[in-house]
């Protein structure tokens, strides 16, 4: 039952208790009994999130709207349900670990909050198994599958199952200053074809006084947001991928040319600051910068844009009051036009969460009778009430964008070219060295250099078998 892969990933959930635990072999839950559903049922629900704290919007909204509605929307179909929120507003990773455990055991919610990013090694571990093996037949005739595009479907599918319902969709562009492309002669309405383009539009913005031209996360200090907002689109415009044929990325041109691009950003021609990615706080200090007209071009996603320089009081962490008129936005070129990902000139990286039907649930077609309830359309309209974000229903994205210029070229433009990371057990260990290799090279190792070191400590992590030559 997968108990290689369980050791695997309790591993990586290393919890420090004052008595160490080793969690290991196979799941000690038993293989759940189904319950009736025709008297009181009482159905669970966690996500990270919790009313005044982390991800306070969607606690809210489960609190003020799903509990209400479904418990009353039941109660019209005759039966007496009631829905428990079990709130957390804790960090990703132990959140991570307290649902491994509880899956472990054969416990947990009926339905889980979960990153797309851990379906797969969570699928691999027999945590959890595909929607409609738990939620049984309703699961595809629903005819929500229809409003969300088979790209956003993968961010919660695994090996061509799905295995959640995505609660919404992301992707990176490049964000440019319009006034400090205006005081280096370059147009308002760029749209580089190239990375040579954007090179050169950092040297144009190098010639302005106490401008940092270029941000593009690197270094381990960023985690994650240096692989997903940095390395792997940037690879993806190489035409290479992280993970391909189940193989991990090796010793690859194209992700030598990636390094060689960072190497000529951060040290060739200093077109970034390469201390700013080496600091605890560099990420949100890039975020404070740009927001201060002090960085010309920086890689994110449409997170950056509608929570970090949203003018809105309250909303925005570094607010830009004049975000509309000076903030340009644009798709991620390709190295050379044609040579990304597919043939493609343009190219971007997309993650998200969703929810996943546990399969230790007593009541899992309740459960998913809830969890459909949740991806209605009115439910993602009642969600978007606050602060508008991009949701996985094409027809609700039509309405609640219109409003948003960003929002609907994201989802216009960006989500149809865009890539995933690979949802497997390894891809987090595997992401830390790729972070490395960007430090590496950021600080003035040699790209020969940080490319060995990676492809070494790679044979370590997944085995020399594993990796593409």
């Amino acid at each position: 039952m997968h108990s290689k892969t369980q050791r695997r990933v309790l591993t990586m959930f290393a919890v420090a208790t004052a008595g160490a635990v080793v969690l290991a072999g196979c799941s000690g839950g038993s293989e759940p009994k189904a319950e009736d559903d025709s008297g009181p049922v009482t159905l669970t629900l966690t996500t990270n999130s919790i009313t005044g704290g982390k991800n306070a919007a969607e606690a809210d909204w489960i609190n003020d709207y799903v509990i209400p509605g479904f418990e009353k929307a039941m109660k019209a179909d005759g039966k007496d349900v009631t829905v428990e929120f079990q709130p957390q507003g804790v960090d990703d990773e132990d959140y991570k670990t307290k649902i491994a455990l509880d899956l472990q055991s054969g416990k947990g919610a009926d339905i889980i909050g979960m990153d797309g990013i851990w379906v797969g090694e969570f699928a691999e571990a027999g945590y959890i198994k595909p929607l409609s093996e738990v939620g049984g037949s309703a699961v595809d005739k629903w005819d929500g599958w229809e409003q969300i595009p088979d790209a956003v479907q993968n961010a919660l599918s695994f090996e061509g199952k799905r295995y959640g319902v995505p609660q919404g969709a992301d992707g990176r562009v490049l964000y440019y200053n319009k006034e400090l492309f205006k005081k280096a002669g370059l147009p308002a309405d760029w749209q580089p074809t190239s990375w040579d383009d954007v090179l050169d539009a950092g040297r144009d913005l190098k010639k302005v006084k106490g401008v940092t031209p270029i941000q593009l996360n690197a270094g381990t200090a960023m985690g994650e947001a240096t692989t997903m907002q940095g390395l792997l689109p940037i690879l993806a415009g190489t035409g290479s991928e992280v993970y391909k044929d189940g193989k991990w990325i090796g010793d690859d041109s194209g992700l030598k040319k990636s390094l060689d691009l960072y190497r000529t950003i951060y040290v060739d021609e200093k077109l970034g600051d390469p201390v700013l990615q080496q600091e605890a706080s560099g990420r949100d200090t890039s975020f404070q910068l740009f927001a201060e007209n002090k960085i010309g071009i920086l890689m994110e996603g449409d997170y950056f844009w509608r929570a970090v320089i949203n003018p809105e009081e309250g909303v925005g962490t570094a607010p830009m009051k004049n975000r509309d008129e000076a903030v340009g936005y644009t798709k991620i070129p390709s190295m050379e036009p044609g040579k990304g990902v597919n043939g493609q000139d343009f190219v971007s990286m997309s993650g998200g969460t969703g929810r996943v039907l546990n399969p230790n649930s007593k009541h899992p077609e309740l459960a998913w009778e809830l969890l459909a309830f949740m991806n209605t359309p009115e439910a993602y309209e009642a969600r978007n009430a606050g602060t508008v974000s991009i949701t996985p229903r094409k027809d609700v994205n039509e309405k609640v964008l219109a409003s948003d210029p960003m929002l609907t070229f994201v989802n216009d433009e960006v989500l149809p070219i865009t890539s995933y990371r690979p949802g497997l057990a390894a891809y987090p260990q595997v992401s830390v060295l790729l972070q490395q290799a960007t430090l590496d090279v950021a600080t003035g190792k040699s790209v020969n250099d940080a490319m060995k070191t990676y492809v070494t400590a790679l044979k370590g992590v997944v085995g020399a078998d594993n990796i593409s030559k």
